[in-house]
């Protein structure tokens, strides 16, 4: 055990490391996860969670508040169509599959909104078994991973503009993480547009959460409010309207960036081979029918609109 604790601190320190971007550390953990048992899988979730919110709130002090409304406003009318667009197809898909309805509703939720944080928020209201969540969320995680690789290459190979690789990234991409992964390695203002649209869209857990109360008929009172996404904004001013803490935010924002990548690998950790055979064939035909609609017609209107 100790030996394994030695390998996975080693490989976190090696993620500190400038030359290490996001989709290496991802890809280190994957490997590590197929190579060595994890010794911490429990405070391995549950440091995902809080690291990522820590990060991507340190991340608002390297953004400017102004620019970030402008990308909110353009991002927010697309949001809402490809939302509603994508929990109508979702369910259609899951029907056609004979997926079953709780795993079938919990993908759709991951892919419409912000993955697991969305998947999380609905999992109260329609009481899902464990092996619901866990599929619903290995079917996420999975394909996060392949966006991480995937969508940066394909930004360039089509040669999209900063901002038009944030505005699709923070779209087709499911979970908060891969989100802001991808778009720091495509570039700076890539970063701050994808972030911020991205969090925007994540505030839509709110009404989604009474939604799905009212179509599962459900009593339950929890609302999971992402408050996290309200302290970025915080930061966002003060780095916006105080330019005497700048020396400050610079710290700030590279110690937030080497927290991704440590979430990241800690997400990588998580992807065993048990884990990708649990998931099934069925949810994961659903959710890449799910997510290549929304990467496709997500880019198409970038490419011809923003």
């Amino acid at each position: 055990m100790n030996t394994q604790k030695n390998i996975y601190f080693a490989a976190i320190a090696v993620c500190t490391l400038p030359f290490i971007d996001t989709p290496i550390a991802l890809l280190l953990g994957i490997v590590l996860a197929q190579t060595v048992q994890h010794p911490f899988p429990k405070f391995s979730k549950k440091a995902i969670h809080v690291l990522l919110q820590i990060s991507v709130v340190g991340l608002g002090f390297g953004m400017n508040a102004w620019q970030a409304l402008d990308a909110g406003k353009q991002g927010l009318l697309f949001t809402i169509i490809s939302i509603a667009s994508t929990m109508i197809l979702g369910i259609f898909i899951g029907k056609r599959l004979q997926v079953d309805k709780n795993t079938s509703y919990l993908i759709s939720t991951g892919t419409a909104i912000c993955g697991g944080s969305a998947i999380a928020a609905v999992s109260p209201i329609i009481k899902p078994s464990e092996k619901q969540i866990s599929t619903a969320l290995g079917t996420v995680f999975i394909l996060n991973s392949v966006a991480l690789f995937l969508f940066p290459w394909i930004g360039h190979s089509l040669h999209l503009t900063q901002h038009q690789f944030g505005v699709w990234a923070a779209i087709a991409i499911h979970d908060t993480s891969s989100v802001v992964g991808a778009a720091s390695k495509y570039g700076a203002e890539a970063l701050q547009v994808a972030t911020t649209i991205k969090l925007e869209r994540a505030l839509w857990i709110i009404p989604i959460t009474f939604l799905t109360m009212f179509l599962f008929k459900s009593e339950s009172k929890k609302v999971v409010i992402p408050y996290f996404i309200f302290l970025f904004v915080v930061a966002m001013l003060l780095n916006t309207f105080i330019p005497a803490i700048h020396p400050v935010s610079l710290i700030i924002v590279l110690l937030s960036k080497i927290g991704l990548k440590i979430t990241l690998f800690l997400i990588g950790t998580g992807l065993t081979r048990n884990l990708i055979v649990s998931v099934g064939v069925k949810p994961i035909i659903q959710g890449i029918l799910l997510w290549t609609f929304i990467s496709v017609l997500s880019l198409t209107f970038i490419v011809h609109f923003v």
